[in-house]
């Protein structure tokens, strides 16, 4: 960010939304105040972690049938598509599996348990695979949610992806724009200069990756920073559809581009999942990266690195 844009942060979604647009004029710092209100607003409707949210209460509700907000249909409708384009890998019906393995609440400021010990003692890797579907029991038409009464839902990092679609749908008149959604980003504007992206290393704190972008999007999905012990094993939040317990696939972050940071999202959750052949496959189109958990790196498709 310069001192020639107009510029604002907000803390949601467990992190922080970082909004830019140049010039620094009345209509860009217009733009980023309706942008930061969309935050704040999305993060109320959609968190999993606020018992006061529309998804806590529709996820209490014993009703099969609830109205719900135009926001949340968005936000489901966009979870049910990326189910659909992953093959069922990136379910957004798993929320009670969360809190099986501990993740029933939020771990904002918990220092995550070590990454590398974590590896040490987890499970023997396998690609990640489909189970019963249930989002396939989940609909909205009308304004109206209907899914069988136990269905809880976590919209996790497509909700994310949405809220950096939307809040960039407010800069379209600005010359040079980014949105970064707590690492999902956008990029664009009318005459953008490229912006220099670093993805860091889960495990050497690094930044061995160090992109440059005018147009697109960018999301990451990965291990580091939420890992906890339950009774001694390693659990994280990303999981394996087929077994309901966290996936251990040999993938450890996958950072993939997209022309939608909705999509975006879906692609490196999935490439996670996957594991690491399927996984390089999926991002070739777009490209993307994957590191493994021996540590190396795997950058595949038409992705420029800078040296």
């Amino acid at each position: 960010m310069t001192q020639t844009e107009a510029f604002a942060e907000v803390p949601v979604f467990g992190g922080v939304v970082t909004l830019a647009a140049s010039p620094d004029d009345g209509a860009a710092r217009a733009a980023v105040r309706a942008a930061a209100h969309l935050m704040k607003r999305m993060h109320a409707t959609l968190s999993r972690f606020d018992p006061y949210s529309e998804l806590s209460r529709l996820n209490r509700s014993a009703d099969t049938a609830i109205a719900i907000s135009p926001l949340m249909a968005d936000a489901v409708r966009a979870a049910l598509t990326a189910a659909e384009a992953s093959g069922g890998l990136v379910d957004p019906a798993l929320e009670p599996r969360m809190h099986e393995v501990g993740y029933g609440a939020s771990r904002v400021g918990a220092a995550p348990v070590d990454l590398r010990s974590a590896l040490r003692d987890a499970p023997k890797r396998r690609p990640a695979a489909c189970g019963d579907p249930l989002w396939m029991s989940v609909s909205v038409e009308g304004g109206v949610l209907r899914r069988p009464l136990g269905i809880r839902l976590d919209l996790g990092g497509v909700a994310k992806g949405l809220a950096a679609d939307l809040a960039a749908g407010f800069f379209d008149d600005c010359a040079g724009f980014v949105v970064d959604v707590a690492g999902d980003l956008v990029f664009a504007g009318v005459d953008p200069e490229a912006r220099p992206v670093f993805i860091e290393h889960p495990l050497e704190g690094e930044r061995p990756l160090r992109l440059a972008l005018s147009h697109g999007c960018v999301a990451t999905s990965g291990l580091s920073r939420r890992i906890w012990r339950m009774r001694g094993e390693p659990q994280h939040h990303i999981i394996d559809p087929q077994t309901g317990r966290p996936a251990w696939t040999g993938v450890i972050q996958a950072s993939a581009l997209a022309s939608t940071c909705t999509q975006a999202e879906m692609l490196a959750k999935q490439a996670l999942l996957a594991g690491p052949e399927t996984g390089a496959a999926l991002l070739r189109a777009h490209g993307g990266a994957l590191v493994l958990d021996d540590g190396s790196i795997t950058v595949v498709g038409p992705l420029e690195v800078l040296t």
